[in-house]
């Protein structure tokens, strides 16, 4: 069992009818929010997009012809290599966040941004909390605003030790990197 008392801000967001249930304060994010602030950028990167993944996935069980959210990702990527500029990964993420604006569908639109925050990760590694802020509010929306405690933690718990995997497993990789991704 968990002490609620961690999700009391979600809780206050869903009865407003804000279109975010999370944010860096979030309580139930603490951990989290504490792991990320000690990782270095490359491993905010490759676990964002991994994650970002898993996420992109999810979105195209519904949304199979729309490509953009998968384009954001590849051209992060690509990106975080070196292989290509900024402008043309910014193009994809902004794209992806359009996504988001065109459909009728807060749940996956909140899936959207997540995968638009992944592949920002690249630019800013301050971007990389968007990933489970806007998921997280699209898991609460995917159970309706009830009984959406048990999936977020679990989500919450799968970012942790995603993180913790990539924090010792990224520099193991034999990988390009773009210069500004080099400590």
């Amino acid at each position: 069992m968990f002490d609620k008392s961690i999700f009391e801000d979600v809780y206050i967001k869903i009865n407003k009818n804000n279109k975010l249930f999370f944010n860096r304060d979030s309580k139930c994010l603490i951990e989290l929010k504490e792991l990320i602030r000690l990782q270095n950028h490359r491993t905010l990167v490759m676990w964002a997009l991994n994650c970002g993944q898993d996420t992109l996935k999810q979105f195209e069980e519904k949304y199979l012809n729309e490509d953009r959210p998968r384009i954001c990702l590849e051209k992060c990527e690509i990106w975080a290599r070196g292989k290509i500029k900024m402008p043309e990964a910014k193009r994809a993420i902004l794209n992806c966040h359009a996504v988001a604006k065109e459909i009728n569908d807060d749940e996956y639109a909140a899936l959207c941004h997540a995968i638009g925050h992944a592949g920002a990760t690249v630019h800013v590694a301050s971007h990389a909390i968007g990933l489970p802020i806007y998921e997280l509010t699209s898991i609460i929306l995917k159970y309706d605003k009830k009984n959406f405690e048990k999936p977020v933690i679990e989500m919450i718990d799968y970012y942790y030790n995603n993180l913790l995997y990539w924090q010792n497993n990224t520099d193991k990789l034999d990988l390009d990197w773009a210069y500004f991704l080099i400590d």
